[in-house]
């Protein structure tokens, strides 16, 4: 491969104009990039050959003599070299591609704030105010680092302002960002006061946050732009807020249900009762018929999470009713029960009554 043709490699005529080069070394490396093929051999020779390809294609004078005379000789050819530079030089050209900044852009950081919500917050939805430490760019000097903005600056003697140095490695001529000025093209003599040269100052920050109802616990919501700024004017990084939901002392979630327990007593379960039921909504009343067994699930329709688009529709939610033995009695409560004990009839507790049966029929024989 390192001998093949250099148009064929980039699939151009020979006549193919700067424009035509570009377009054509730009597809084939972003299919083939490192990034995009971890660990791919194969695909690393690719990259490394359409990058030799458009190295010697793209400068004039190295075209004209790879026209007059092929290949350069043995030592020259593109597996002699790191893919790290070809790297280099897709980022120099097309470094937004892969998320990367040109000639010293950096893209700011994202951040990530934990939010801890109620149960109904999360399940209804809200706006919530959130406020959080980020960096912002130093108003004093506009975020370059330098006293005055542009006064406590000057053109980097490294690279002369360009930004970028060559290398030269071989045949080939690469640039790089100069490690000097960071890719700025300047470098700070006077920093400025106020961030000492960072560009930069901690500043606390306040965002509103929309929740969507029915979020689920450890979601997170992106809200796109509001990381930290990006330097030398790459793009800004997202803020990512990661939800915690806060135990509730009532409701549990079964999906797009909201499920809770209610107790009541043994007389409420025997004689029927009304009750106070918390939902998401506030208190409703439900009925519980006479004779309802403990464990017994009540469904309230259109009282559960949120679901479709926008929360338009709702689940249902179920209530467990759960009688409560007391665990304590007056005297006279003793008596009471003592006495409904000694009435109670088999017809108005069958299952005991079965339970009874059963124990009769499988008790071994006395001795």
């Amino acid at each position: 491969m390192s001998h093949k043709d250099y148009y064929e490699v980039l699939g151009v005529a020979r006549d193919a104009d700067a424009a035509e080069l570009k377009r054509a070394y730009r597809e084939l490396a972003l299919r083939y990039h490192p990034d995009k093929n971890p660990g791919s051999a194969e695909a690393e020779e690719h990259f490394k050959a359409v990058s030799a390809a458009y190295t010697v294609l793209s400068d004039p004078e190295a075209r004209a003599r790879y026209d007059r005379l092929g290949h350069p000789g043995d030592g020259a050819g593109f597996e002699n070299f790191s893919v790290a530079g070809f790297t280099e030089l897709f980022e120099n050209l097309f470094g937004d591609l892969l998320g990367r900044g040109k000639k010293g852009k950096q893209s700011g950081r994202d951040l990530r704030y934990t939010l801890e919500l109620d149960f109904v917050e999360a399940a209804l939805g809200c706006e919530k105010a959130i406020r959080f430490p980020a960096r912002r760019d130093c108003e004093a000097c506009g975020g370059t680092g330098g006293r005055g903005g542009t006064a406590g600056l000057t053109t980097c003697a490294e690279c002369g302002g360009r930004g970028e140095i060559k290398v030269q490695q071989g045949f080939f001529s690469l640039g790089k960002p100069c490690g000097n000025c960071g890719g700025t093209g300047k470098t700070i003599t006077d920093p400025c006061p106020e961030c000492r040269g960072a560009g930069l100052l901690d500043k606390e920050r306040e965002y509103t946050v929309t929740i969507p109802p029915g979020v689920d616990d450890g979601s997170v919501r992106r809200v796109a732009g509001q990381g930290e700024p990006g330097r030398r004017g790459g793009p800004p990084g997202d803020l990512n807020v990661v939800i915690r939901i806060k135990p509730h002392p009532i409701f549990f979630r079964e999906g797009q249900v909201v499920a809770c327990e209610v107790p009541v007593s043994i007389a409420e379960a025997a004689l029927g009762a009304l009750l106070g039921v918390p939902t998401l909504d506030g208190v409703v009343e439900m009925r519980v018929p006479a004779g309802t067994q403990s464990g017994t699930v009540f469904r309230l329709r259109g009282k559960g999470m949120p679901v479709g688009p926008r929360g338009s529709a709702r689940g249902d939610q179920h209530v467990r009713v759960v009688v409560e033995v007391p665990s304590t009695l007056t005297a006279r409560q003793r008596e009471l029960l003592t006495e409904f004990q000694g009435a109670d009839a088999d017809e108005a507790t069958p299952k005991r009554r079965d339970f009874r049966a059963y124990l009769e029929r499988v008790k071994p024989p006395a001795a």
